[in-house]
Formats: structure tokens, C-alpha cells, sequence
């Protein structure tokens, strides 16, 4: 085998991503990595410019990858191209490297391999991330995870409702701050399977989590928290205002998208708060 491989970066205009997409996969990429709007960058991995998506393909081949960075040159003359060769890695080391423990209010969230280094003082959440999003260090999480902290600091015992549950760490630590009723749901099987091998890690196996529709989730929740993308936030707003019983915390939204995240909800009822920020990213809060 190979002892390196080819990596071609991609930027170029967001609305010219899936053109450039469908070239390379044409071209014979091994892989392909897209980071846009869509998607929030991992922990530590460089985000596009607004307006722009960045695409890195992967070649085993020198040839293949040389045909591919030319035919994009020609076709998308807009595009920002770097061919470069790397050396093989072990990535499923390598990208844990990525991963960080965090503290946010009385939580201390992070992988298995820093557990050990957990302060005695706080309350543990160890969330094995793999495939899921959610492991507290991406700032939209712990945004989420003060805001939770906040809330059952003054509502113990409240019930929560956890959208696009994935890891189900936002569930997890709502059950270990005191929550009663702790549901979460999620589209992806993926996700739900994951969220349930971290609620027995952490202790928590009776959390409702599955893949329910919002439809067929029953009665209204004190505290709803959901963390993905505004989009998606804005097309799920007629169900999940319905089980808003006193506090909503949404996220994943970046600053530009505020405003017409907020006004989403604000159509069906709910009343903004003053929210918070972490760099780009936004929490909105509203109340019933």
C-alpha cells in the first residue's frame, strides 16, 4: 500500500459546490469532504469563507488526481485549487486528536480517553463520539449544555425534550442535572443507537431516545432544546413550538441566520430572550 495519497482543495462559490462534487466523484475520488453552511466544521478544522464551501478530495493516484485538479480549473474557474501530497495516517487515532473535554457550568463533558482527567467536583458526562454530532467541545453543544445547566439550576426535576438528539449528550446531561422526563429524537438510526450506548455508559439508560417523529412524541415539555442546522430549525417550527410547555433553546444557528430563525417562532407564539454567542455561532432562548 501506498505510504502516502493525494489531496485536492477545493474552494470555491457555495452554489458551485455540487457541481464540483459530482466532478470529482466523477474524476475517481477515493473520498470526498465537503464543508459548507450545512455542516458545522469539526472542533480545530478550518470553516469556509461566507459564501463558499470547501471541498477536499482524496486520490490514491497521482495521475487521477492531476486529470481531476484540471478539469476543475477549466470547468469552475472561480475555484481555489491545492493539489498536495500527504503522508498515511492513522485516522481513527488521528482524529481524536480533534476531540476536547470541556467544563461548562456545573458539567464536565468529554471522550472516554480524558475521563481520567475529570475534576471530582463536576458532574461527568463521557460521550463516545464516532459518527454522530454532539460531543461538547463544538461551541453550538456547549452553548446548549449552559443553557441546560441553567435551567434545571432553577426548574429541578423539569421535563426535556432533546430535537436532533445525535450523541444524545444535551439528554444525557438534562437527566444527570435532575430532569424528570428526558426524551430525545432523532432521524438518523445511527445516532439513536449511539445516543443509547452513551446513556448506559453514563448511567442514564432510561431516557426515552429513538427516532421518533415530533407527531408521535407524547405531551409538552418545560424545556426543548435543539441543536441543528437554521434550515432545519425553520421547517420544524410548526412542531416543535406545539411542545414548548416554558423554555426553548435552539442552535446551530449562525449570526446572519438569526433573524429569520427567530422570526419562525416567533409566528407561533414563543417570545425571544436575550439568547448567547460563542464566535459565529448563536443560542436563541424564548419562553411560552
Amino acid at each position: 500500500m501506498s505510504q502516502t495519497y493525494l489531496s485536492l482543495t477545493v474552494e470555491l462559490p457555495e452554489e458551485q459546490s455540487e457541481a464540483a462534487q459530482d466532478l470529482l466523484h466523477e474524476a475517481g475520488a477515493m473520498g470526498l469532504e465537503v464543508r459548507d453552511r450545512e455542516a458545522p466544521p469539526m472542533p480545530g478544522v478550518r470553516g469556509p469563507n461566507p459564501g463558499e464551501a470547501i471541498l477536499i478530495a482524496y486520490f490514491e493516484e497521482a495521475d487521477t488526481a492531476e486529470a481531476a485538479r484540471a478539469q476543475l480549473a477549466e470547468s469552475l474557474p472561480d475555484a481555489r485549487l491545492l493539489l498536495e501530497e500527504k503522508p498515511q495516517q492513522d485516522w481513527s487515532n488521528e482524529w481524536k486528536a480533534l476531540i476536547k473535554s470541556v467544563q461548562v457550568g456545573r458539567l464536565w463533558v468529554g471522550p472516554p480517553w480524558e475521563a481520567d482527567a475529570a475534576p471530582k467536583d463536576k458532574v461527568r458526562l463521557v460521550i463516545e463520539p464516532k459518527m454522530a454530532f454532539g460531543t461538547g467541545d463544538h461551541p453550538t453543544t456547549s452553548l446548549c449544555l449552559a443553557a441546560i445547566d441553567a435551567y434545571m439550576g432553577s426548574h429541578p426535576g423539569a421535563s426535556v425534550l432533546d430535537v436532533g438528539t445525535g450523541t444524545g449528550v444535551l439528554a444525557i446531561a438534562a437527566r444527570k442535572l435532575g430532569a424528570s422526563r428526558v426524551v430525545g429524537t432523532d432521524n438518523d438510526p445511527t445516532s439513536v443507537e449511539l445516543a443509547h450506548e452513551n446513556a448506559a455508559v453514563n448511567g442514564t439508560p432510561e431516557l426515552e431516545l429513538s427516532g421518533k417523529e415530533l407527531t408521535q412524541v407524547e405531551g409538552t415539555f418545560e424545556l426543548v432544546v435543539a441543536n441543528i442546522l437554521a434550515n432545519t430549525l425553520i421547517a420544524l417550527a410548526p412542531l416543535i413550538a406545539p411542545k414548548v410547555k416554558d423554555r426553548l433553546v435552539l442552535a446551530g444557528v449562525l449570526a446572519p441566520q438569526k433573524a429569520e430563525v427567530e422570526a419562525a417562532y416567533r409566528a407561533h407564539g414563543l417570545i425571544p430572550e436575550a439568547g448567547a454567542a460563542q464566535g459565529e455561532w448563536v443560542r436563541l432562548d424564548f419562553h411560552r
